[in-house]
């Protein structure tokens, strides 16, 4: 179910967002949506990325690799 809210921010801010948006082909109701969900589930993403890290832990190289090490080829 989709619910309206209502904001206040500065009309040129406005402005600016939406011609934004035009510019990504997108309305500024679609970005602000897009914007919430990130917000909204930001700390479950971040979870999300501790969780993967602890898996891949066991990775190790068993040394600091160097500038110009990293850059061999």
């Amino acid at each position: 179910m989709t619910k309206n809210i209502t904001l206040s921010a500065d009309e040129n801010l406005i402005s600016e967002a939406r011609k934004r948006a035009q510019s990504e082909h997108k309305s500024l109701n679609i970005v602000f949506r897009d914007w919430l969900s990130r917000y909204a589930h930001g700390a479950r993403n971040r979870e999300s990325y501790q969780t993967i890290m602890k898996k891949l832990n066991y990775a190790n190289a068993g040394k600091h690799f160097g500038r110009d090490e990293m850059n061999e080829r």
